[in-house]
């Protein structure tokens, strides 16, 4: 389809109406359109000849399930002389094809947002199929959303045989060997589509003969990335062969937090047998080993005049895991929670709260948020919200609830404030739920 394919009105469904065509894929065109009744600015997904109508009514069917900040939203599904439109939310920006070779700190941010939607995606059943950088927006503002569940399938869901899905690119070995598409080759190929963006190149390359990329993507043998730097890690563990050996994408979600802070420094490779160490954890093992030499070196200058037997202190032991944060009563902290502002717009904005355990596993957690004046908290993901006050109360879900000796988990939330900028509020977290 073409300009000349439009209606003569420009009309569809007699409410939307069509603007300019902003790009098309193996399914259909999209343009970019007036919702006239309600007065906005949409994007209209128009099938291509040929294309079964029952894609399209699945797409929105599944995807209209799916309520996240970084997924484009579907608003309706509608049909124009018998070819099926799906109407979605306008999100202007840039796929990220067109961005070049990113720092690894910017990549981990936009793949962070992108797993945490597909997290959401999971959660109730729905894989993606074909994530890669194409179906990957960026905003102006920075955000990032994935798109395109046209191909998606609800897990479970009957699916007639008929050719591979996917772009082979930045499939997963087992579904180019032939095995269908799941949650973990989601993560698969979330990690080639960040791998490319660091390095320029898709893991396998680009070989125009699809057979022959096909089998190199069957072999999972990825190479090492020379860009990614502290990405590094978690790319590899995402790009692993084997499907059980990749983390869920709830775990990718938090490693690529982690490494998307701008203080993240990690140097060490990653050990995916134990839990991520944040921030908090580094800065408070970082404050005790300069307490305990502060301690000596006054101890030293102090006796100096009185010239006594110095008996040498041996240094502490290297610590092999991370030092709790110091308790604020006589007893242990059972978890802390860190507040993370994501972004933010007038009269809304976004937020991450990051659980995390202290030397004992946690079996259900509350955090509560002493909200300032003004702010609510309107949309939350990963937790089950109540009010009392102005106190927010957040309880754990039965799948994020047990969280592991000095592991983490995290929720976002939704939110509007009345004026200047949204402020930090005053979070705590205690054991149980």
């Amino acid at each position: 389809m073409t300009d000349a394919d439009r209606p003569d009105d420009g009309l569809i469904a007699g409410r939307y109406r069509l603007i300019e065509r902003l790009g098309g894929g193996s399914m259909g065109e999209v343009w970019r359109a007036h919702d006239e009744r309600l007065d906005r600015t949409v994007a209209v997904k128009r099938l291509l000849p040929g294309a079964l109508p029952g894609n399209a009514i699945r797409e929105a069917r599944i995807t209209a399930r799916l309520r996240h900040p970084n997924a484009v939203t579907v608003h309706d599904v509608v049909e124009h002389d018998g070819v099926p439109c799906v109407v979605m939310a306008y999100v202007p920006g840039h796929p990220l094809t067109e961005r070049g070779p990113l720092p690894p700190v910017e990549a981990a941010r936009i793949g962070q947002q992108v797993a945490s939607a597909l997290a959401a995606a999971h959660k109730v059943g729905i894989v993606h199929r074909d994530v890669k950088p194409d179906n990957v927006l960026l905003t102006d503002d920075g955000t990032a959303m994935i798109t395109d569940f046209g191909i998606s399938r609800m897990i479970g869901e009957a699916v007639r045989a008929g050719p591979l899905v996917g772009t082979p690119a930045y499939l997963a070995p087992e579904v180019a060997a032939g095995a269908d598409a799941s949650f973990a080759s989601d993560v698969f190929s979330l990690g080639a589509t960040l791998y490319t963006a660091v390095e320029g190149a898709a893991p396998f390359g680009y070989d125009d003969d699809t057979a022959a990329l096909l089998r190199a993507v069957a072999t999972g043998v990825v190479p090492e990335s020379a860009h990614a730097g502290p990405l590094g890690p978690v790319l590899m563990w995402m790009l692993r062969r084997e499907p059980h050996a990749r983390p869920t994408m709830a775990q990718a979600a938090g490693a690529l937090a982690e490494v998307g802070r701008p203080a993240a420094q990690p140097t060490l490779p990653l050990d995916t047998n134990r839990p991520i160490l944040s921030g908090r954890a580094i800065a408070v093992a970082l404050t005790v080993v300069g307490l305990v030499a502060l301690g000596l070196t006054v101890g030293l200058v102090l006796d100096a005049g009185s010239h006594p037997t110095v008996v040498a202190t041996p240094p502490p032991p290297a610590y092999t895991r991370a030092i709790p944060p110091p308790p604020t009563t006589t007893t242990e902290v059972a978890c802390v929670a860190d507040y993370t502002l994501t972004n933010s717009w007038p009269g809304g904005y976004q937020a991450q709260v990051t659980v995390t355990a202290g030397d004992t596993p946690l079996d259900g957690w509350t955090v509560t948020l002493d909200l300032p004046d003004g702010q609510t908290i309107n949309s939350l993901w990963d937790g089950s919200l109540s009010h009392q006050g102005a106190s927010a109360h957040v309880v754990s879900l039965n799948y994020n609830a047990t969280v592991s000796a000095e592991s983490s988990t995290t929720f976002g939330f939704l939110g509007s404030y009345a004026r200047g900028r949204p402020a930090v509020p005053v979070v705590h977290c205690v054991a149980g739920g």
